[in-house]
């Protein structure tokens, strides 16, 4: 241990044992962050009529309403749904915004960038209202179609400001050779710097996924009737009455988001070696 403490953490020859403060730090903020999670999951298996902590009989019963309940089915297809195209939409406009901002030798062009990733910066409440009043002027009010736009506006700037930043380790003069032996931009891009980035490409596109996914305050403006998402469900449930079918709800959310973010880090970590 103590061999370990006087060992260099890194190239600046700072010790782990300087460092100690900051890893206990990051322990205690991981614990504060995770410990939620820990009680929700053990509540899901309990047999109760009512949230408890720690179960005092283990059973699946919540997990089988769930599962046999059309309405919650139903919410679970809406919010796979509009992540789904929330994805297919946010990821091809972020990249090629992401790359446009990045080829593009425009004055104004960091003015762009911010506008682009304003959506980030704004309270989401207001996005939520002001996409309300649009959509109802739009009559796409509580339609897949109002809820994959709302939703790819909060995502398009996660694939912007990941893809710029792999674009930023991209060698252009590899595109640029492909442009001067013959090849058009569009082509070039595709077949030289797409494959050189696919993995911040990929990863966007899971962030996006589960930008949409999580997503709750928009859903609440704009997603119901024939299209209401499992979070704005969730969250009307906890208004109305505490059922434990919730806590079900929220494990199975939490080891889909914890894959896709494992996924996330699997996939930008390939393009490291």
């Amino acid at each position: 241990m103590m061999t370990w403490l006087r060992s260099p953490a890194s190239e600046t020859q700072i010790t782990h044992g300087q460092r100690l403060w900051l890893y206990v730090f990051a322990i205690i903020t991981m614990i504060l962050l995770v410990l939620p999670t820990l009680i929700v999951i053990p509540m899901s298996f309990s047999d109760s009529q009512y949230l408890e902590f720690p179960p005092e009989t283990w059973s699946f019963r919540w997990y089988e309403h769930y599962l046999a309940s059309e309405e919650w089915m139903q919410a679970t297809r809406t919010s796979f749904k509009a992540a789904f195209f929330t994805m297919l939409v946010a990821t091809p406009i972020g990249v090629l915004a992401a790359y446009g901002l990045h080829a593009s030798k425009l004055p104004f062009i960091r003015a762009s960038f911010v506008l682009l990733i304003t959506p980030m910066m704004v309270p989401v409440v207001l996005i939520a209202i002001g996409a309300f009043y649009a959509y109802v002027k739009l009559q796409i009010l509580y339609t897949m179609l109002g809820l994959v736009l709302a939703h790819s506006l909060l995502a398009i700037p996660l694939v912007v400001i990941v893809t710029g930043s792999a674009l930023k380790g991209f060698d252009t003069n590899l595109e640029s050779a492909a442009r001067s032996l013959g090849a058009p931009r569009w082509k070039a891009f595709l077949t030289i710097t797409l494959p050189q980035i696919r993995f911040a490409v990929v990863t966007s596109a899971l962030l996006a996924f589960l930008t949409s996914f999580d997503e709750v305050v928009i859903a609440m403006f704009v997603s119901g009737g024939d299209n209401p998402t499992l979070t704005r469900n969730m969250f009307n449930a906890l208004r109305d009455q505490i059922d434990p079918t919730i806590a079900s709800i929220s494990t199975l959310m939490i080891v889909v988001t914890t894959l896709m973010m494992a996924l996330a880090q699997i996939f930008g970590q390939q393009r490291n070696p």
